[in-house]
């Protein structure tokens, strides 16, 4: 059953029952509720469908624009849910997909449907707040892109529907993944974290001083140039580094690497105090956690390949420096699990390649790939396997490349073809179907220009060198995209285990932190083996759900500990 939540001029919230079992969606039941009174309603209807939270025939799907805004305010009045379609986020990915370019819900002119919500909607100030506005209908569009599933087909004229499906139920549920974490927040020692930057930096400092650690290696640098200079001017810098006879054209560290003089070791010490003192310094701790919890803001699907970003407290870009402040409460511990080299075993299943499923049966799929013969060492299986979905063809990479194509070609045939589709300025997409963008416009007009009316040979030169960029971007699309579709269905089944544990959401196990392919869960002690076995078991079942049949196995580093430094 699909209960759809809409919004009416009168401030109330119309929720309608949808078979979705029956074309064209019909509604079966409908009542009015005041925005004071839905939390109540979704409460009951949540326990009265799903008593365990695990059983996904009988479970409620609710519908709703924005699960940033809609779950969030549920979360805040105590309320979970265990299934959702996220209007926006379903919409962005149907609009784009190449499996429903033919439909008219993918070239219809753009709506409001189609922009971000403002920030205001984002982040309400009271219950309820929901989007859309009512003159949108979240019923009609819920038709539409059912209709517009339905109607979804491969290259091959092979109906698609089931895939795209878990993709989009899969993007919903990382949604109320995204929301009940940064309820959850991450556990944060702030005793610790302060412990960290004094040992770094110097004691906290008055405001708008420097850390005395920092100032000192400010000092070292401006008495080796010889002059007073601000350290974080990157004009005044690099034209204090010029007069001092350096031969730099930047200020960027890979730059000051290749240059010898005394300044340059206490300047690239510099940078990087200074980047945790900016990034990750007493002004983020002070803005960022509080009750001892880091509470993050993530966007799902805030990359074009489906990847994660984070729109405030840096989540996705934790450094190892301060990853000790990371620590469970007493009591609890963390169980935290990296899926070992995700990528390469992405691209085994989905190229069905025989050869680099075998080296993937290997707990280290490079040492499996030394196995096989392709490669001596395991530095040169990773540089390989880079070149392939990156499009790497300088230094070691470049070297390893041909040996890993002809120890994998089907998997190598897989990059290839996407890079070439890259080129020529076509869409690709990953397994369940999110699609990569077009490239720009002028992209396109040089690239046509050039092919119609030949051009001089430095503009040919130049078209060729935009077109193999954008081919290394398409190259790596379909794997990392895939990649990010195995990591929502990971989380989504776990989410779904772990809530068989606990009444709460924060009482029992509860997923706490995720970056890309690598998960963190905030477990009673008692319950950290258990939860290790559900994050191990759902990794298994999340590539069978994608890769039914394959060989391919999906690998898990595991590590129960009490602060984040010391899982390896």
């Amino acid at each position: 059953m699909l209960v759809v939540l809409c919004p009416q001029p009168d401030g109330s919230v119309s929720v309608r029952d949808v078979d979705r079992a029956q074309a064209g969606l019909p509604v079966v039941a409908e009542q009015t509720v005041s925005l004071d009174d839905l939390a109540g309603l979704v409460r009951e209807r949540e326990a009265e469908c799903t008593p365990e939270g695990t059983s996904p025939d009988a479970s409620l799907r609710w519908v709703w624009a924005d699960t940033a805004t809609t779950y969030r305010a549920l979360l805040d009045a105590g309320v979970r849910v265990t299934r959702c379609w996220d209007l926006r986020l379903c919409r962005a990915i149907l609009r784009a997909s190449a499996l429903t370019a033919r439909t008219g819900y993918a070239t219809a002119p753009r709506s409001a449907w189609d922009e971000a919500p403002t920030a205001a909607t984002a982040a309400p100030d009271r219950l309820f707040d929901l989007a859309p506005p009512v003159t949108l209908d979240p019923l009609a569009e819920l038709r539409d892109q059912h209709r517009a599933l339905d109607a979804a087909v491969g290259l091959d004229g092979r109906p698609e529907s089931a895939r795209l499906w878990l993709l989009l139920a899969a993007e919903s549920a990382g949604a109320l993944i995204a929301a009940e974490m940064t309820v959850a927040g991450v556990p944060w020692d702030v005793v610790e974290h302060d412990r960290i930057l004094t040992d770094l930096l110097g004691p906290r400092p008055a405001l708008g001083y420097r850390p005395a650690l920092l100032e000192a290696k400010a000092a070292q640098v401006s008495a080796a140039l010889g002059v007073e200079v601000n350290l974080d001017s990157p004009v005044e810098l690099l034209r204090s580094m010029r007069s001092a006879g350096l031969p730099a054209t930047s200020t960027r560290s890979w730059e000051l690497q290749q240059i010898d003089h005394p300044a340059i070791a206490p300047l690239l010490e510099y940078k990087k105090m200074s980047r945790l003192m900016t990034a990750n310094g007493w002004h983020w701790l002070d803005t960022w956690v509080a009750d001892g919890r880091f509470r993050p803001v993530y966007v799902p699907g805030g990359v074009v390949t489906g990847r994660w970003a984070s729109d405030g407290g840096g989540a996705l870009q934790l450094p190892h420096q301060i990853r000790s402040a990371v620590r469970s409460d007493p009591g609890w511990s963390l169980v935290v699990a990296d899926a070992a080299q995700l990528e390469p075993r992405i691209l085994a299943a989905m190229s069905g390649d025989a050869a680099m499923a075998e080296a993937g049966r290997a707990a280290d799929m490079y040492e499996g790939m030394v196995a096989t013969g392709a490669v001596e060492t395991r530095q040169q299986a990773k540089f390989g396997m880079l070149g392939a979905m990156y499009g790497g063809t300088q230094g070691e990479s470049g070297r390893m490349l041909p040996r890993i194509t002809r120890a994998f070609p089907q998997a190598l045939a897989l990059v290839e073809a996407a890079a070439r589709a890259g080129e020529q300025g076509e869409v690709v997409s990953t397994w369940l179907g999110r699609s990569s963008p077009l490239p720009s416009a002028e992209w396109r007009s040089a690239h046509s220009a050039a092919s119609a009316e030949g051009g001089s040979a430095a503009e040919q030169e130049a078209v060729r060198t935009q077109a193999r960029s954008w081919g290394r971007f398409t190259r790596n699309f379909v794997v990392q995209g895939t990649a990010a579709e195995w990591a929502l269905c990971w989380m989504s089944l776990l989410r779904l285990r772990l809530r068989a544990l606990s009444e709460g959401l924060t009482d029992g196990p509860h997923l706490a932190f995720f970056l890309h392919d690598e998960i963190m869960v905030h477990t009673p002690t008692g319950l950290a083996d258990e939860v290790a076995t559900l994050v191990q078991e759902t990794a298994h079942e999340a590539g069978r759900l994608l890769f039914e049949g394959s060989p391919v196995e999906f690998r898990l580093t595991t590590a129960v500990v009490t602060a984040y430094s010391d899982a390896k």
